[in-house]
């Protein structure tokens, strides 16, 4: 078939190659001017399956307001909140039942290790190379801390992740250089999760799809998609729209927009995350692989030659206005474990980026119920972690072949509910 993939975020790349490797003619069309330049930029990098789990779930909205007159909470509301905002909330909120959150959380684990497995598949064929790294730890900074945790670590019990509760000796010889006067409880080691630069990989998969014959329209902005004879894609500055057998529509929150006109109201809301990346001053400061606070919720990553601290959970305001708090934060965090490890006196890389969410948890994978479009999106925080599995099983099914994991959990029926 003859496929158009809207959006080449580190989802549109992968699914845009899995599409490739089944045969088909494959256009990806980006309003930017390169791959993995919004939500996939610059990630915490954490492929963690066991962490994967929904934001609506029990507890969860007292949480928020606990931490809301927090400095550094992880977890903040920014103004303004558009009525589209105010509606997400009212959904999430009326998702935190625990039987949906058991349900949700059932169902993106599975994919989170089933996309694992893709990721590996493809980075040995293809032998890539994209900074990644071994071993994911979470620190607990109390007991408390630790007591929080136990309910999550049940859960991991039961999904079968090998992990070990360690105090602060065992935890400082796995990660070295962390700070020697930092007082704390212990840590969770879990040695077979992973740490990986997303962008990199992105732009590696890109190149391996253009291979495969993909092209790649960046500085293009699609006006329209619509179904007719196959499916339609209206383009700024282009008369008449291109003409596909099918569209996937893996444009993040801009897939709002494009599907509105067809009846389609998708719930997505852009949760802000921010990062900070800056170059290693001493590696012997700096972290082996990755490593999680647990009460900020903030991750610090060994990138290469670079350490990125990764945190923050905002939803509301704008994408391109950082909150200073915010990023003080990820700082403080740093500061905190790693005083030694970045050259934060030279050129230092603060983003932050709009992750398209829906507001009870599992994204969107399959048909749209509208001839010739199919979806892929709504990742929220998760995206690097579920890319790979996501796109595999869309393109099972865009072939008519029953995917290796069952996805109709993760069908757009979901809208209609």
């Amino acid at each position: 078939m003859k496929i158009a993939v809207i959006g080449a975020g580190i989802i549109g790349v992968t699914t845009a190659y899995e599409l490739a490797c089944d045969g088909h003619q494959v256009t990806v069309i980006e309003r930017r001017g390169a791959a993995a330049e919004e939500a996939s930029f610059a990630n915490a990098g954490l492929v963690a399956p066991g962490y994967v789990t929904p934001w609506a779930a029990p507890g969860m909205p007292l949480k928020v307001i606990g931490h809301l007159f927090s400095r550094y909470a992880p977890v903040k509301v920014g103004l303004p909140l558009s009525g589209r905002e105010l509606l997400w909330i009212w959904k999430w909120y009326r998702a935190c039942r625990l039987d949906t959150y058991l349900a949700h959380r059932a169902q993106l684990q599975r994919l989170a290790f089933y996309s694992r497995e893709r990721l590996h598949h493809i980075t040995a064929n293809l032998n890539l190379d994209y900074e990644r790294s071994d071993g994911y730890m979470v620190l607990l900074r109390s007991q408390r801390d630790s007591q929080l945790v136990q309910p999550g670590l049940q859960v991991l019990r039961e999904a079968g992740v090998s992990f070990k509760e360690i105090g602060p000796i065992e935890a400082r010889k796995i990660e070295t250089g962390m700070n020697p006067d930092m007082d704390f409880f212990g840590a969770i080691y879990l040695p077979d999760d992973e740490v990986g630069n997303c962008r990199q990989f992105a732009l590696m998969l890109k190149t391996e799809a253009q291979r495969r014959g993909v092209e790649f329209a960046f500085n293009t902005t699609v006006t329209s998609v619509a179904s007719g004879n196959g499916a339609l894609v209206g383009i700024a500055g282009e008369q008449a729209p291109r003409q596909f057998d099918a569209v996937v529509l893996c444009a993040g929150l801009d897939s709002v927009r494009l599907l509105r006109p067809l009846g389609l109201k998708v719930p997505l809301a852009g949760v802000h995350g921010y990062s900070i990346s800056a170059a290693i001053r001493e590696p012997l400061n700096a972290p082996a692989s990755a490593v999680m606070d647990e009460r900020y919720k903030v991750a610090i990553s060994r990138l290469g030659n670079r350490v990125r601290v990764a945190g923050s959970a905002e939803l509301g305001g704008y994408v391109d206005r950082k909150r200073a708090s915010s990023l003080q934060t990820l700082y403080k965090v740093l500061r905190d474990w790693f005083p030694g490890a970045a050259n934060l006196s030279g050129s230092v890389q603060e983003w932050k980026g709009a992750r398209p969410m829906l507001p009870d948890g599992p994204p969107f994978v399959g048909e749209s119920g509208i001839a010739g479009l199919w979806l892929n999106l709504g990742h929220g925080s998760s995206g690097w972690a579920l890319s790979c599995g996501s796109a595999r099983i869309l393109a099972d099914l865009m072939r008519g072949k029953a995917p290796d994991l069952d996805a109709s959990a993760f069908g757009a029926h979901r809208l209609r509910a």
